[in-house]
């Protein structure tokens, strides 16, 4: 074999139609993330980029959006409470997952329904 996969570039998550105010909201100001610019040409299309450590989370608008409920990104995560306590006082439910012996970890949704896995890394 003589190619060799390096790493993930981005991950993209489907999102409905009018999804932008809602993006921003959760995966800008409540996530942290950095908003990155679309290249013009697929501006048109809808949805957002997010930088997300060195990768990149992709927002993309589907037409006939259905919520991803198995299929997820995971977010590697300092200070996983205070996340958890930042997504509850906006009524984000979390579900604790202690399926993994060592990790402290947990499931959420986005605005949309799309599941997300946040686990804690130490500083």
């Amino acid at each position: 074999m003589k190619f060799q996969v390096a790493h993930i570039d981005h991950v993209q998550i489907a999102a409905p139609e009018g999804c932008e105010a809602a993006a921003r909201e959760f995966y800008g100001a409540v996530l942290g993330m950095k908003e990155i610019e679309k290249p013009s040409v697929l501006r048109a299309r809808g949805g957002f980029w997010f930088l997300c450590g060195a990768q990149q989370l992709h927002i993309g608008v589907e037409r006939d959006f259905r919520a991803a409920k198995k299929a997820h990104p995971a977010f590697a995560v300092f200070n996983l409470d205070d996340l958890r306590e930042a997504l509850t006082c906006r009524g984000v439910a979390v579900a604790d997952d202690d399926n993994l012996p060592g990790e402290h970890r947990f499931y959420a949704e986005d605005p949309w329904g799309n599941r997300l896995e946040f686990i804690e890394i130490q500083k």
